[in-house]
């Protein structure tokens, strides 16, 4: 059978509900839901530090935070410095030809980190954007390729339509389709197949950025979800707890309220963008088909993190609750693996650091002891020895570092418990009857209990951490949290 191709599709800000096959009621996903049919669908799948940066350090390095230190959004922190090790690297180091297209969202942003080569297109950073003074050349791949496309002038970008890289603001695309963020990764990736080296396997990491804002699909897939039923502000009993950080009507917000008719638009544009990309991987699985690849080729598809999009007056990401944290995870195993499953939805809790491991096994390649996240091959393929094999994790442990303070959480796809460093405020939800987290049972004397065994979850993952945030056996308040720029700057000359 020879060692299988592997292809990882990373989209940005998915949100984990937000598939046909997950039942969601709007969004239109058909070949994602394919996907899911020929493999394992993970219902419980998360990303523990939910941003764009932390978030593609566990997925590139298989580690949680509390061992790759990104507990935050931070720009300009060298990645091969502080992380050495990598899924790419370890495919490459096996013979493999690696290849990126899209978004990396690392520092340089040249850095191949392990790649053979990248086709580089990030989106609207503002960091590089202002390093650089534009000349994009040292940034993007797509700006210089838009700009030599006929018809297109010299100096157009992808800021021309002024819709903002995290605003809810949405319109359609302003040029021609094929000239979009997203088909343009989808053409890329069908146009590196000819270039490919045909007498190694290859591992491609396809990252589109969106949909991640700007909310921008072309007209027709916006179209799609204009109609739906409007838009209706939906609230629990906890939100209060947020206050502080109030800023209601800024097109930019993190928590606020927003009219209703901007947000309905904003989640028409949203959704347009998983259409728009859905069609993308379907251009790609007919390309397999033609270079006779399908066969022995396998697909994995996941976020880096969701969106809030408006649920309990979050939008943006970066807080544990279900919108921001849990992303969406499917892995089809090669067709001619004889020990595929087909169908499967997963119920164990399970986190972007088990995807390298993951990968890396089912290709048959050793898993590096740098990884601690798991390998998610009993899911993936039939195994008799499934029954000697370790327990899966009880709860996976999440943090971001958000509104001044270190937002802590813990989870095991079932109940969730929620700790804000600064401010003591505590959320206990069960996610099985009450999904949407509208009530906390924290403050409930009935549930003391269950607020207990959950806390004491949080504080077994934090204790000895060195921020302080558990003295004594609890959790304190205030304690300064720790991240990881200053300690990296300490590592490059």
């Amino acid at each position: 059978m020879g060692r299988p191709n592997v292809i990882l599709i990373c989209a940005d800000e998915w949100r984990g509900d937000a598939l046909g096959a997950e039942g969601h009621p709007h969004v239109q996903t058909p070949h994602l839901d394919e996907m899911a049919s020929k493999g394992s669908r993970f219902r419980h799948a998360y990303s523990a530090t939910p941003t764009c940066v932390p978030a593609r350090v566990a997925l590139f390095t298989g580690q949680s935070q509390e061992r790759h230190g990104r507990v935050g959004y931070e720009e300009g922190v060298p990645f091969d410095a502080v992380h050495p090790v990598t899924l790419q690297g370890e495919f490459r180091r096996a013979g493999y030809q690696t290849q990126a297209i899209g978004k990396m969202h690392v520092y340089p942003e040249r850095s191949r980190v392990g790649f053979d080569d990248v086709l580089l297109h990030d989106g609207f950073l503002h960091y590089a954007r202002k390093e650089h003074k534009l000349n994009f050349k040292y940034f993007d791949d797509y700006v210089p390729w838009l700009r030599r496309q006929p018809g297109v002038a010299a100096d157009e970008e992808y800021f021309d339509h002024g819709a903002g890289c995290n605003s809810t603001v949405a319109r359609p695309w302003d040029k021609a389709e094929r000239l979009h963020p997203t088909s343009w990764a989808g053409t890329q990736a069908i146009e590196w197949l000819y270039r490919r080296d045909p007498t190694v396997p290859f591992f491609l990491y396809l990252s589109f950025h969106r949909p991640h804002p700007p909310y921008d699909p072309p007209a027709w897939a916006m179209e799609m979800y204009l109609d739906l039923p409007a838009f209706k502000r939906r609230l629990g009993d906890w939100e209060h707890h947020y206050e502080s950080v109030r800023t209601n009507g800024n097109h930019q917000l993190a928590f606020g309220t927003l009219s209703e008719a901007v947000t309905h638009r904003a989640r028409a544009g949203y959704f347009g963008l998983m259409t728009h990309i859905d069609l993308q991987l379907m251009r790609l699985v007919e390309a397999l088909n033609e270079f006779d690849l399908t066969e022995n080729t396998l697909l994995a598809f996941t976020s880096d993190h969701g969106e809030m999009l408006g649920d309990h007056d979050f939008y943006r990401k970066a807080v544990g609750y279900e919108g921001s944290a849990r992303v969406p995870l499917i892995i089809t195993p090669a067709p001619n693996d004889p020990a595929a499953i087909h169908g499967a939805v997963v119920d164990e809790v399970v986190e972007l650091r088990d995807v390298m491991p993951t990968l890396l096994d089912l290709a048959g390649l050793p898993v590096p002891e740098s990884c601690d996240g798991k390998s998610l091959t009993r899911f993936v393929r039939w195994d008799g020895a499934v029954a000697e094999q370790e327990p899966w994790r009880e709860w996976l442990h999440g943090e971001h570092v958000y509104f001044g303070q270190s937002l802590q959480w813990v989870t095991d796809g079932h109940v969730k418990y929620l700790w804000a460093s600064e401010w003591g405020t505590e959320e206990l939800f069960n996610l099985d009857t009450d999904p949407q987290e509208m009530h906390n049972l924290a403050p409930l004397p009935e549930h003391a209990r269950l607020l207990a065994l959950w806390k004491g979850r949080l504080i077994a993952d934090l204790t000895d951490r060195e921020e302080g945030f558990v003295r004594d056996g609890e959790l304190v308040t205030g304690a300064k949290v720790v991240t990881m720029l200053s300690q990296a700057r300490a590592l490059v000359p």
